[in-house]
């Protein structure tokens, strides 16, 4: 699992630019996500990584829709 928290973290830092605390405490919680969903019976390393981003991209609002500019005109 640690590899798959090192390439989530590696991805994520190359699509945002943060400080070394902000990775810290980025890393830290998506560590305790990927590890229930690891505990919850996901054992397949490209769906944790990819639910990892997806749910540092939602914390984070890059997600978001209506910040990236999109208002469904």
């Amino acid at each position: 699992m640690e590899a798959t928290i090192d390439r989530i973290m590696l991805t994520y830092n190359l699509l945002v630019n943060r400080s070394a605390e902000a990775s810290a405490e980025a890393r830290a919680k998506v560590t305790r996500y990927v590890a229930t969903l690891f505990e919850a019976g996901e054992k397949d390393t490209d769906r944790l990584t990819l639910c990892g981003l997806t749910y540092l991209r939602e914390l984070d609002g890059s997600s978001d829709p209506v910040k990236a500019g999109y208002t469904g005109l």
